[in-house]
């Protein structure tokens, strides 16, 4: 074991006996526990600029091992009060978490945007707390499956049917990410990124993810990609249309470029996962600024997480997964 290795295994034990205390916390009756897994796009196909401001997207988008842990319970609250939603989150296994207010939380909204469409007036609390290893502002959409897995909780604490249009209609409302998570494995969306089109079979293969500090602006990513539009040719269409398995889908992001112009760091960090890991099997998750890359064994994977790592970089060794965003406890 090398002394990088033996310091990321001191972070990572001191971070699960953080997780334990919290779980005692989160752990006593009336919570509830979920997943919330991270995502990738194998394909990220950007079209023209819609009327409402939003981009025509088609993507291929498959979840990921590396998850998110989210706890809720809802309590009595005095009479008159009305429904509050309180979500606070945590930073595990060297993720940092932006200080936001509990209002803005993405996990928040979701929920009281679902108590709003079903008319849920009872005084009440929902507490949710937020075990966080999924990077922020890396496009693995980790604000977008807590706030999916928030959706999920909500049900199972109401009655809610989870399949209901109202728990779909807030998850578009939030986010376009997040009416995936609620599907989960491997799956084709449309229009603005959130019209499911259909599923894949899911796989299992090896992933390294390398995040540099620096990041990206959506937005400046996409003012990029409209001053020089890199559409995508028929190739990437009939992909779309026609592949069944995630293992023979062909890597595709017409986004990167905007975003590696505007960050040459994301550059460095692809061309030098592909000196690893191989050609085209490297690809910029969504806008970034973390990169992601398909390996042949989950040893491969862990090598270059720690060569990523004694880089300065931020990195995790994981795989493909069928995980949606899902109550386990």
């Amino acid at each position: 074991m090398t002394r990088e290795d033996g310091a990321q295994g001191a972070v990572d034990m001191l971070a699960a006996a953080r997780s334990a205390q919290m779980l005692g916390e989160s752990g006593s009756p009336g919570w509830i526990k979920l997943v919330a897994p991270a995502k990738v796009n194998l394909v990220l196909n950007v079209g023209d600029r819609l009327d409402s401001g939003y981009h025509r997207v088609s993507t291929i988008l498959h979840a990921l091992n590396l998850h998110d842990t989210v706890f809720m319970r809802r309590t009595a609250a005095p009479e008159g009060s009305g429904l509050s939603v309180i979500a606070e989150a945590k930073g595990r296994s060297g993720v940092s978490v932006p200080e936001i207010a509990s209002a803005d939380n993405l996990a928040a909204k979701a929920v009281a945007l679902l108590a709003r469409a079903i008319g849920r007036v009872e005084d009440e609390r929902v507490e949710i707390r937020i075990d966080k290893r999924i990077p922020a502002q890396a496009g693995l959409g980790g604000g977008s499956s807590d706030a999916a897995a928030a959706l999920v909780g909500a049900c199972r604490l109401w009655g809610v049917d989870p399949s209901a249009r109202e728990v779909r209609d807030a998850a578009c409302e939030v986010g376009s990410d997040v009416a995936f998570f609620l599907q989960g494995g491997c799956a084709a969306f449309a229009g603005k990124g959130d019209e499911f089109v259909r599923s894949l079979c899911a796989s299992k293969r090896p992933v390294v993810l390398v995040k540099p500090e620096r990041g990206v602006s959506t937005v400046r990513a996409y003012q990029a990609f409209d001053a020089d539009p890199a559409l995508a040719d028929g190739a990437v269409e009939a992909a779309f249309d026609e592949v069944g398995s995630a293992d023979d889908v062909p890597l595709f992001n017409n986004l990167a470029p905007a975003s590696e112009g505007l960050e040459p760091e994301l550059s460095a960090v692809r061309r030098w996962l592909e000196g690893r890991c191989g050609a085209g099997r490297a690809l910029l998750c969504g806008s970034g600024s973390c990169t992601f890359a398909l390996c042949e064994s989950f040893d491969e994977a862990v090598a270059v997480s720690v060569e990523a790592r004694k880089r300065g970089w931020w990195s995790r060794a994981t795989s493909l997964g069928p995980l949606k965003a899902a109550v386990v406890r």
